[in-house]
């Protein structure tokens, strides 16, 4: 099984691939951590990926498409593979379309889990962090037992910057003008499953199940 998981910042995308990891018997590939093992075991390409990153540039797609090559041709990856965080744009999906035509390998489906805006906004301002432990809450969802201290530690909970509403607003402008064409892409492709992502993570989990296992039933 070959999934590429879509969804805006804040949609589930990393809880539903931890829940897909265990169901399927096959490795989460983040680019973001990807590029950083390849930095740090100092491959070819991971040199070459450090030498942007230390400019403070962005990793071109190319590097990027490279590594995940070299990822996926890993003896975990035999049976499938899920990737997160990639492609982000359609010059990337394109990129990868034709890396995987040469290994023979395609992707089977591509999960969208879609989330309105205020959701989104509403989960990510509403979480919280301590700031000596680190452990999470949210004042919605898994409020502490007293407000704005940590239950574990008693440290003072606080808002990370990256969870302020203009920020996040920020954040969802660039999906939606980066990533979200990759929906009408991959629907061209027939490979598009849609799935609402609000409600129960559980009930979310079985939806993404059902349109990966019977296809012909999914949203598309």
């Amino acid at each position: 099984m070959r999934l590429i998981l879509l969804g805006p910042p804040g949609a589930g995308k990393g809880t539903q691939a931890v829940r897909l990891v265990n169901h399927f018997g096959i490795p989460q590939i983040s680019t973001g951590d990807i590029l950083r093992k390849a930095v740090k075991d100092g491959t070819e390409l991971g040199t070459l990926a450090k030498g942007y990153m230390d400019r403070g540039e962005l990793v071109p797609d190319e590097v990027v498409v490279g590594i995940i090559r070299e990822r996926i041709a890993e003896p975990d990856c035999e049976r499938g593979y899920i990737l997160d965080g990639f492609p982000r744009t359609i010059a990337q999906a394109e990129a990868l379309d034709e890396m995987l035509k040469k290994l023979k390998g395609g992707i089977d489906h591509v999960v969208n889990i879609a989330v309105g805006d205020e959701e989104i906004i509403k989960r990510l301002t509403g979480r919280r962090t301590c700031s000596s432990c680190g452990a999470g809450y949210h004042i919605l969802f898994d409020p502490p037992k007293k407000e704005g201290v940590c239950d574990k530690c008693g440290g003072k909970l606080i808002q990370r910057d990256d969870d302020q509403e203009e920020t996040i607003r920020a954040r969802l402008r660039v999906y939606r003008q980066q990533t979200e064409p990759l929906i009408a892409y991959y629907k061209r492709k027939g490979l598009l499953r849609t799935i609402p992502g609000v409600g129960n993570m559980e009930e979310i989990f079985e939806a993404i199940l059902k349109a990966v296992e019977e296809p012909d039933k999914a949203d598309k």
